[in-house]
């Protein structure tokens, strides 16, 4: 499955070749991949799962768009990790464990950054919750990159 799926990116890459490594490349197809089902779902969980209604947890009220981050942050956040762990950072040395404890560290970052710039755009700015939704995550790629390469799955010098 991972061959294939390599494959498959790296087929793609020849026309990217001379602005990205193969590595950044992979990394951007694996969180392009990513952020699609993030936005897309997004998109059909805030349209017709919740119907742009807000959602009454116990006793606390959530917005439809803060709601559908949340629902949708857990899908993307295992197909993330899989796509980053098994197909871009596979130099990482460091235990499986520790690699998914520190990519949580860093998706909860984005998730509060995410939450933060959320209110700010369509709350303050008035802006439609998948269009802040999608310069949110294109912000955020930069920051995840790095975090990720550097943080969650660094290769340990021996």
């Amino acid at each position: 499955m991972r061959k294939r799926a390599l494959m498959v990116i790296d087929f793609f890459y020849p026309p990217f070749k001379k602005w990205f490594t193969l590595h950044t490349f992979r990394y951007m197809a694996s969180g392009g991949i990513t952020a699609a089902t993030g936005i897309i779902g997004y998109f059909l969980i805030y349209n017709y799962v919740l119907h742009q209604q807000d959602v009454t947890v116990g006793p606390y009220l959530v917005t439809a768009h803060i709601a559908a981050l949340a629902i949708e942050s857990v899908s993307t956040f295992i197909i993330g990790f899989t796509l980053n762990k098994y197909l871009v950072f596979t130099q990482s040395n460091l235990k499986g464990r520790i690699q998914l404890f520190r990519y949580a560290t860093v998706v909860a970052t984005n998730l509060l950054l995410n939450y933060a710039l959320m209110k700010i755009l369509v709350e303050g700015f008035q802006f439609y919750p998948t269009i802040a939704k999608t310069l949110i995550t294109l912000i955020l790629a930069v920051f995840s990159y790095f975090s990720q390469k550097y943080f969650s799955f660094k290769v340990k010098k021996e």
